[in-house]
């Protein structure tokens, strides 16, 4: 398979910059995979397409305010600090990439505030744009985390890019009224799920769900489990080999509970339908598939990276948003949905004005 098969034109007018007004109010084309037909629906939809003893299964991870903002010393040269994860809690080590990379080599000292309080000095280079700081501060342990996170802002991707003309704050403001967008975001970016701190990105199909929806899953005898997945590194970096197969991703962590197993070992028995919300479900769901054809419960970390053609063990559903060309995820989708059938969907999704991103559309592919 190769890499340029996902590649298709979308607009940029389609990247969604904002979420809908609601959690549920999202559109969502519906794909039936094995006839390839196609429905046009609302996330608020979402609940009538499952019955009782089926199961969804989504991602409580929780975003964290990774995007910070330094100087550099004695230039002030303006930095971007993105945190990865935390390395040695004690030692306030972290890794994290940096924007100007060429500008921070090792031994560099970044201020992240007037007053000195936090600044961080560069121990190592990890990638290109990787590094590796030492935090130092008069501040200890949880104290250091919260006021870290304090200077954090959410980290939106790039292709969220809002130059607030009068145009697109009249657009927000018809949505949002006077909501600030830093404090919408805020709220927007986490899920309803959000439980677990840990993402640098949010697990985007979770966004859509709203706990009226969750309630009408409940009273149609839906239940819902949730996983662990911290979204990392991985989610920001573009394939950029045209064979599939050289393609490595980075290594998410990733946390399967006993009760999941359970339910979905009987959701199976029942010949019922089992949704994975999102990529990072899925991905995480079908690494923890033993030789017996069942999953098993685990923490620790998964770098799988499924492609077509792949053979899917535990999900018969998919819930996930529209997704960049040439991205992991798309990838994913069409292994789950059917190469031809996948990327039809995408032309008629971009006839059709579907919004693209973290922000925008969903789909389900019914696979059974």
């Amino acid at each position: 398979m190769r890499l340029s098969n996902f590649k298709f034109k979308l607009p940029d007018e389609l990247i969604a910059q904002f979420p809908s007004r609601f959690r549920d109010e999202a559109r969502m084309l519906v794909l039936h995979a094995k006839t390839g037909k196609t429905e046009h629906k609302l996330v608020s939809d979402f609940a009538s397409y499952f019955d009782e003893g089926d199961i969804v299964v989504a991602n409580d991870t929780k975003v964290f305010p990774a995007r910070l903002y330094a100087k550099k010393e004695k230039t002030l040269a303006n930095i971007e600090v993105f945190l990865l994860r935390e390395l040695q809690h004690e030692n306030r080590y972290w890794d994290v990439l940096v924007d100007p990379a060429r500008k921070i080599r090792i031994g560099n000292k970044l201020f992240f505030d007037e007053d000195a309080t936090i600044f961080a000095e560069v121990i190592d280079n990890t990638t290109s744009r990787g590094r590796t700081l030492r935090f130092l501060t008069d501040y200890e342990g949880d104290e250091f985390i919260q006021h870290l996170y304090s200077m954090g802002t959410t980290p939106l991707p790039k292709y969220i890019a809002r130059p607030m003309t009068e145009e697109t704050r009249e657009k927000y403001e018809e949505v949002f009224s006077d909501l600030p967008v830093f404090e919408m975001d805020e709220e927007r970016y986490q899920t309803v799920f959000a439980k677990h701190i840990g993402a640098v990105a949010a697990p985007a199909s979770s966004i859509h769900f709203s706990k009226n929806l969750l309630k009408r899953l409940e009273i149609r005898g839906v239940d819902t489990h949730t996983i662990t997945s911290h979204v990392g590194l991985g989610n920001f970096k573009p394939v950029d080999v045209e064979d599939l197969t050289k393609h490595k991703v980075e290594s998410e962590q990733i946390s399967i509970l006993q009760p999941v197993v359970d339910a979905v070992d009987k959701a199976h028995a029942g010949a019922k339908r089992i949704c994975a919300v999102g990529t990072e479900v899925m991905r995480a769901l079908e690494h923890v598939v033993g030789t017996n054809g069942q999953i098993k419960a685990y923490e620790g970390w998964t770098n799988k990276f499924i492609y077509p053609p792949y053979d899917f063990t535990v999900a018969n559903a998919f819930f996930v948003n529209f997704y960049m060309p040439q991205s992991t995820q798309l990838i994913m989708v069409a292994a789950f949905g059917g190469m031809d059938n996948v990327m039809n969907a995408y032309k008629e999704a971009i006839k059709e004005g579907y919004r693209f991103g973290d922000y925008g559309d969903a789909m389900l592919i019914l696979n059974d």
